[in-house]
């Protein structure tokens, strides 16, 4: 029988909660505190052993997990314990910028410590689950020194040597998704405004999102090799189209900052000559300038 590595996980929010609960299950030692001692008495109950204090659970073990709003609150929280973070891996799960991720890599390593940045892409509900997934990016021989354990709350995905890699590819996917979300409380809010509920829309919603793959495969090989060509669509297509979506949700009297904002984008291409290219062509526009 494999012993179990003992874990300290700092930061009791939902996600820090399935992570104590997830190690326990599976046979770990874990150490676990946050600011408001009281979230901890559910794990306590399991288990789960409350440190008197921050220092306390940062010295109980080797491998420590954060699960904290930023990395300002990881300062804010790790400070006080400084004194005591050399030798210690710190896998922060908690979501922040790339440069800031990187920053703070620095800031633990110049206390003795080691950084592991982690992107957890699901929520609470998906910790435990072999088939979600976490983005790692650190130090590669000791993200494989603690690969099994941090397997037990998600599948792990290592993309480098960077820490700032995980967090950026965490921060694409986000980026993804609350764009994609507020595109389905608009199509809810315009169904609403013409008598049809969410579960009347559900199944369309669901055709539509089901078909985006295909479009995000086939443009990103022709993004990638500067095709831009309208032989497939046209940018003033599109542009035509965005405005129908404007004008039908300012008809219905529902809010149109978001559909604004696309049509608006949309009218840069058109002024930038893009008309008869692909309306991937609006990503020249959105890319950063180069030096």
């Amino acid at each position: 029988m494999s012993i179990k590595q003992s874990v300290t996980v700092i930061g009791l929010g939902p996600m820090g909660q399935a992570m104590v609960h997830a190690l326990l299950r599976q046979g770990h030692h874990v150490t676990v505190w946050n600011r408001t001692a009281s979230r901890a008495d559910a794990l306590v109950a399991r288990g789960a052993v409350l440190a008197k204090s921050v220092e306390d659970a940062v010295a109980a073990n080797e491998l420590v997990v954060l699960s904290l709003t930023d990395y300002d609150a990881m300062y804010t929280v790790l400070e006080p314990a400084s004194h005591v973070l050399t030798g210690r891996v710190l896998v922060n799960l908690s979501s922040d910028t790339p440069e800031k991720t990187r920053s703070g890599a620095r800031w633990v390593s110049e206390r003795g410590a080691v950084h592991l940045t982690g992107g957890v892409t699901v929520p609470p509900s998906g910790i435990g689950q072999p088939e979600s997934s976490t983005f790692y990016s650190g130090p590669r021989e000791v993200f494989e020194a603690h690969r099994s354990t941090l397997e037990v709350l998600t599948g792990t995905d290592y993309r480098g040597e960077d820490p700032g890699l995980a967090a950026l590819l965490y921060q694409i996917g986000m980026g993804m998704f609350w764009t994609s979300m507020l595109s389905y409380w608009q199509a809810i809010a315009l169904a609403d405004a013409n008598g049809l509920t969410a579960a009347d829309v559900l199944p369309h919603a669901t055709e539509t999102m089901t078909g985006m793959p295909g479009f995000l495969s086939f443009y990103a090989e022709r993004i990638d090799a500067g095709e831009h060509s309208g032989d497939v669509d046209r940018l003033a297509m599109g542009m035509a189209s965005v405005e129908h979506v404007l004008h039908t949700n300012a008809d219905a009297g529902v809010d149109t900052a978001l559909p604004a904002a696309v049509a608006a984008l949309f009218r840069r291409g058109m002024d930038a000559g893009h008309a008869a290219d692909s309306f991937s062509s609006l990503v020249e526009l959105m890319k950063a300038a180069k030096p």
